[in-house]
């Protein structure tokens, strides 16, 4: 059932979205917003939990989606404009840049980071300019403007790995 209602639900929004509104993007109604070990507020007085494997299917699924800069919707995505559009499908709210999105939530280490945590890379300017989504072991999936597309890519590749500065897990 879910799988039938998240196929719809992103079908819809597809069909509908459009490059040029620069609408911030808002969760999917009624999406349930799991986080092991407790309840987060996704408005005022609805409760909320997060689940970051459900989160990092989603971002999954926008495989292929093409690279456009400052996009943040499935018709184009710019790296933080994935983030924050997939984190909003589950409720919270990321800020737009990346510099901004590595302020949110908390430090972790390298050796500590899990399904869902926003991974940072310098690739253009010193510090954060790059953001991606830890989707388990040494893989995250992210919109690079290289190959143009969201695509999965490892941690361990010598380009990845010369280049990261950080992971953050909003929680």
């Amino acid at each position: 059932m879910f799988h039938k209602m998240f196929g719809l639900l992103v079908v819809a929004a597809l069909a509908s979205a459009c490059a040029s509104t620069g609408a911030v993007p808002k969760p999917f109604p009624g999406a349930p917003v799991v986080r092991s070990g407790g309840t987060i507020p996704v408005a005022p007085g609805t409760p909320a939990v997060f689940d970051s494997y459900a989160l990092t299917s989603t971002a999954l699924s926008f495989r292929g989606a093409p690279y456009r800069n400052g996009g943040g919707d499935p018709a184009g995505f710019d790296c933080s404009g994935f983030t924050q559009f997939v984190f909003s499908q589950y409720g919270i709210a990321l800020p737009r840049s990346v510099k901004e999105q590595f302020q949110v939530g908390r430090s972790v280490k390298p050796n500590e980071v899990a399904p869902g945590d926003l991974l940072f890379f310098s690739t253009t300017e010193p510090g954060a300019s790059h953001v991606g989504i830890a989707v388990g072991g040494d893989e995250f999936v992210h919109a690079p403007s290289s190959k143009g597309v969201v695509r999965v890519e490892r941690m361990s590749q010598s380009y990845w790995s010369q280049r990261f500065v950080g992971a953050r897990r909003v929680d």
